[in-house]
């Protein structure tokens, strides 16, 4: 026997000891069936590896994470020394996310936000006409028009938001964020052909579209076609931007829009990575190699639970899995492909604030800031306390939310290593037992056909359904106990409130009349542009898209020279590939 086995023997013994001698009679001295706590010894993970199973930041299988250190830690003592912020937004070189009302307005705004310093590019929310691909002037996107975002027809709507980015702010020299999925093609053409018309080589335009469609079917619900065919025109995005636009990501993808939905955590982790794997053989299908095009794949963001432990598991788990991804299966060479690159590691995510006594809500959020700052990230903490009180984060509320993150980096230091955890009997055990989860349940959904097999039949969508009701069922029976809401809420409890002063930044009035303002404009484009070549390159996109084999995108891009309206473009498409309805179940 290996000096190794016979000392793992030795403590399985002594653990039997410990557990007969100390535990048990614990725990009957208490009248509990089980302990209510659990303890890891080297046989939990009794064959680890560590150069296989974490190995060093930034070197493949990237456990520990992607880099030994990320930018903003290089700079963190000027930054504190300077009084930067170190938020999000800063790190992507794009402004707060935002977008209102008409074109106009949004711009207006933006004009406003680079007098106040505040230069980032465009971060730009649409309204749900424009994610749904509806025009203004459409009966479906009537009361909707600039309610949840920008509304944008045509190509004049999305040139008159960039008015302001002109000289160092030009187009080529900030990035934009386009929020944007069914319609993704059409905004991207957009992009391009502002950047042609300003004189602006493609390839130097960068910036990140969402592009993300398959969560749409799964949790958003913004889709427009069948899945298939959603995927033929990510696949021609893909190729397009690979060819002509190599800066621009491709797409940020990933479950934080799945989890918020109510996924659990190996359904956030393993249906994010099957529609990781469709969008990948997609870009292969159109015959790229695979090097070429996914170290443009971004994500949004994992997690989304109070459960620090197992949120730092997770984001470890989902590296290692997409790392081995690519390399195992999609024989990926490039480091910066087995990557997964995203703004946002762990988190608690929104869903898990309350209205009920809001200020614990900050509280919650530096839970979330302790376990990215321990899981490869920046230790933001996020969201701020009043997220579960409407649009608008207050100033207060943000103040907070800017010096927990601060005071987690400078004062408690949680930033000085790198992956804390890792070696732990206990983490990598989480670590091991979220990923074999995860991975049996991609097996199970690859046995399906993969993840549009997995929408069609709506395996997905039930799944996640069923994982919300589950929970909320066990918040209303105390299995799980949210504080405020389902417990310690006696009289003798304080609901501490603090000042709320929300920056002015959609006016009412202009929201009011948005709508009107915005059809009178699309029927004036409508009148003054050329019928006849809009209908010409309609005809051809129309014709092109019955050929599986045909990129669309410089078609869209036709139609959008010649100012055809966004859903004139996606009414030719819903044409030939007709509208998704959902699986009954």
């Amino acid at each position: 026997m290996s000096d190794n086995k016979k000392r793992l023997k030795n403590i399985e013994y002594a653990e039997a000891e410990w557990k007969k001698n100390v535990l048990d009679k614990r725990v009957g001295r208490f009248n509990l069936s089980k302990s209510p706590t659990r303890f890891y010894s080297p046989l939990a993970v009794s064959n680890f590896n560590f150069l296989e199973k974490v190995g060093f930041p930034g070197q493949y299988p990237f456990t520990a994470g992607n880099n030994p250190f990320d930018y903003w830690r290089a700079y963190a003592e000027d930054a504190a020394k300077m009084g930067y912020r170190p938020d999000w937004g800063a790190a992507s070189g794009v402004g707060k996310y935002g977008g209102f009302g008409t074109a106009e307005d949004y711009r207006d705004y933006l004009i406003r936000m680079h007098s106040m310093g505040r230069t980032g590019g465009p971060n730009m929310a649409f309204d749900l006409a424009t994610q749904c691909g509806y025009d203004s002037d459409s009966p479906y996107a009537e009361g909707e028009v600039g309610r949840v975002g920008v509304a944008i027809d045509a190509f004049n709507d999305f040139a008159t938001i960039y008015e302001p980015y002109t000289g160092d702010l030009e187009i080529d020299r900030v990035p934009s964020n386009f929020t944007i999925n069914a319609p993704a093609a059409i905004i991207i053409a957009m992009y391009a052909v502002l950047a042609e018309k300003r004189g602006i080589p493609l390839e130097k335009l960068r910036g990140t579209p969402q592009n993300d469609i398959l969560k749409e079917y799964i949790a958003r619900g913004t889709y427009i076609y069948p899945p298939k065919h959603s995927l033929r025109l990510f696949r021609d995005i893909c190729v397009f931007c690979t060819q002509h636009m190599p800066k621009l990501n491709i797409n940020s993808m990933g479950g934080y829009h799945i989890r918020e939905a109510g996924a659990t955590r190996v359904q956030d982790l393993a249906f994010s990575m099957s529609n990781a794997t469709a969008y990948i053989q997609a870009g292969i299908d159109g015959g790229l190699a695979v090097d070429s095009f996914a170290p443009k794949f971004t994500f949004n963001a994992f997690g989304g639970s109070m459960e620090i432990y197992q949120e730092i598991a997770l984001q470890r788990a989902a590296r290692r899995i997409y790392a081995r991804l690519l390399k195992e299966r999609f024989n990926a060479e490039n480091p910066r492909s087995m990557m997964i690159r995203q703004p946002i590691t762990a988190h608690i995510g929104c869903s898990s604030t309350t209205l009920q006594r809001t200020l614990n809500n900050l509280t919650r959020a530096v839970v979330g800031g302790m376990a990215a700052g321990m899981s490869g990230g920046m230790p933001g903490v996020f969201p701020p306390f009043d997220e579960p009180l409407g649009l608008g984060h207050s100033q207060e509320a943000v103040q907070l939310q800017l010096d927990a993150t601060r005071i987690l980096i400078y004062e408690a230091k949680v930033a000085d290593v790198n992956d804390p955890w890792a070696g732990s009997y206990f983490m990598e055990s989480l670590t091991d037992e979220i990923e074999a989860k995860s991975l049996a349940e991609m097996e199970k959904i690859e046995n399906m056909g993969g993840a549009v097999a997995a929408i069609e039949s709506g395996y997905m969508q039930k799944a996640i359904s069923k994982s919300a009701y589950e929970r909320q069922k066990r918040i209303e029976s105390q299995e799980e106990f949210v504080v405020g809401v389902n417990c310690f809420t006696g009289e003798n409890e304080m609901d501490v409130n603090v000042n709320r002063v929300v920056e002015a930044t959609y006016d009412p009035e202009l929201l009011k009349s948005a709508e009107d303002r915005q059809k009178r404009k699309l029927a004036e484009l409508k009148r003054q542009r050329d019928g006849k070549a809009v209908s010409s390159t309609l005809a051809a996109l129309k014709e092109h898209a019955r050929d599986e084999n045909k990129n669309l995108m410089p078609d869209i891009c036709e139609c959008v020279r010649n100012n055809a309206s966004l859903q004139e473009i996606c009414d030719v498409l819903r044409d030939i590939f007709g509208e998704f309805q959902q699986a009954r179940f």
